[in-house]
């Protein structure tokens, strides 16, 4: 009997929140007095995937397409349930990125198992697996548990630490044959976005929103994400009105992230933009509304007009890098 998680990566590299569910995973293996095994499937090194020993998985399944027919979604479910039945496995855990809200469903239906998704606290197995979650767009928090024996959870970004607790890993090689009922085996080209860095993966993100007037004004927007090393966002008006690509729409209807830092700028904060990023460690809010909404749940503020306060913003930046 092992748990078992899903590793995800992107461009051959481990995702961050593959880290904190690899934690998450390992704490819970601990507590059942269990071992933790991990599957990733796609185009990854073998010394990539060996890092996942220091984060407590002990082996990781890995299964390689052919690089020009990737998997789709139901077949990755095809992959994790089979193997989750192999190990005998009472919790499957996931990230709750876009790929784990996906696969996560279809396997928990083909286990028959409990739902856990987006859960912010460590499960307890000795109370019917009771564990936390966000509900009502991340405005309050609910308790949930089961009588059912196998159980799979998302767990929420940047709702748990990222520990090292290393531990001997084995890579192994598992080979797949999509049935017909796969129904999603497809050759697709990956395309990129947009230049920059990975929205869903930056540590920091600059967001703006209409304050910013119209897109001829986005020039030190980008200026300040360059300097520190940030992705850029915007608001869903800004996006719906042409001003930044729709790909930069962070929000519940747009792309949910979960940052170290995120710096909103002439953004009123409406709670469909909230829920989107709402898993932000830490959020400053530049606007000259101080009744704004986002200064609800910002952890610093400046009231004031962007377009004196983003300036002076870019220069202290300046100023720190020349003497760092």
């Amino acid at each position: 009997m092992s748990i078992l998680l899903f590793a995800e990566h992107a461009q051959g590299k481990l995702k961050k929140s593959t880290l904190e569910a690899a934690t998450y995973a390992n704490d819970l293996a601990q507590k059942m007095s269990t071992t933790l095994c991990a599957v990733a499937i796609g185009q990854i090194e073998e010394s990539e995937l060996e890092k996942l020993g220091k984060y407590g998985v002990s082996r990781v399944y890995a299964v390689r397409p052919d690089a020009s027919k990737p998997y789709g979604h139901a077949s990755e479910a095809v992959i994790i349930t089979n193997l989750a039945k192999e190990l005998d496995a009472p919790v499957v855990v996931f990230s709750q990125t876009y790929s784990g809200r996906a696969i996560a469903p279809r396997v928990t239906a083909k286990l028959e198992a409990a739902p856990y998704s987006g859960v912010t606290s460590l499960a307890d197995p000795a109370n019917g697996f009771e564990v936390e979650r966000m509900a009502f767009s991340s405005k309050g928090i609910q308790t949930i548990r089961t009588d059912k024996d196998k159980v799979v959870i998302t767990v929420k970004t940047n709702s748990y630490h990222i520990e090292e607790q290393p531990v001997s890993c084995e890579i192994e090689e598992k080979s797949f044959s999509p049935s017909d009922t796969s129904l999603d085996t497809i050759a697709k080209e990956l395309l990129k976005a947009g230049e920059g860095i990975s929205l869903t993966e930056a540590d920091i993100v600059v967001s703006a929103g209409r304050g910013m007037k119209g897109p001829e004004n986005w020039g030190m927007i980008e200026e300040l994400a360059s300097l520190l090393g940030a992705a850029t966002a915007c608001s869903k008006p800004v996006a719906d009105m042409g001003w930044r690509p729709h790909h930069e729409h962070v929000g519940q209807t747009g792309i949910q992230i979960a940052p170290n830092l995120y710096i909103a700028i002439g953004i009123s904060g409406a709670i469909q933009h909230l829920a989107g990023v709402s898993s932000s460690k830490n959020i400053v809010v530049i606007n000259k509304d101080p009744e704004a909404p986002f200064f609800k749940v910002a952890d610093y503020g400046i009231v004031g007009d962007l377009f004196e306060v983003v300036p002076q913003l870019i220069e202290a930046v300046k100023k720190v890098k020349v003497a760092s």
